[in-house]
């Protein structure tokens, strides 16, 4: 259950860095962008999987470069299915998926699989 609670809060906080930093995309409300959180994760659930399998021939072509086209995909469908999250045009839902995409793997660094919020340890090695 916090494991869910905790990937909500990182779509959520990725949604609002590309929000703050992609000239088209925007957000009325807090609660349309929690909302957006929420319909993206399910749509990464279940609708980018059999995206990922209809498209692999063109996904190996392009050495997986086209996956950030289904990304950009999944985050224009959110727009379109939610009121007050909007995107605007095929290049900031890219730029969008992108930034969504460096905030979910740098804040996922510091989760655990179970959820939990994982210490970081740095050696120093004296040669």
């Amino acid at each position: 259950m916090w494991g869910l609670l905790i990937r909500w809060a990182t779509i959520s906080a990725g949604l609002w860095v590309a929000a703050a930093l992609v000239p088209g995309i925007s957000f009325t409300s807090a609660g349309a962008l929690l909302l957006t959180a929420v319909v993206l994760g399910i749509l990464n659930a279940v609708v980018r999987p059999i995206l990922v399998l209809l498209t692999l021939p063109v996904t190996v072509l392009t050495l997986g470069l086209f996956l950030f086209v289904i990304n950009a995909a999944m985050l224009k469908l959110s727009s379109a299915l939610v009121d007050g999250f909007h995107v605007e045009g095929f290049w900031a839902s890219v730029f969008g998926a992108l930034v969504l995409s460096l905030v979910s793997l740098i804040l996922n660094l510091f989760i655990s699989g179970s959820g939990g919020i994982t210490a970081i340890t740095v050696e120093i090695h004296q040669g």
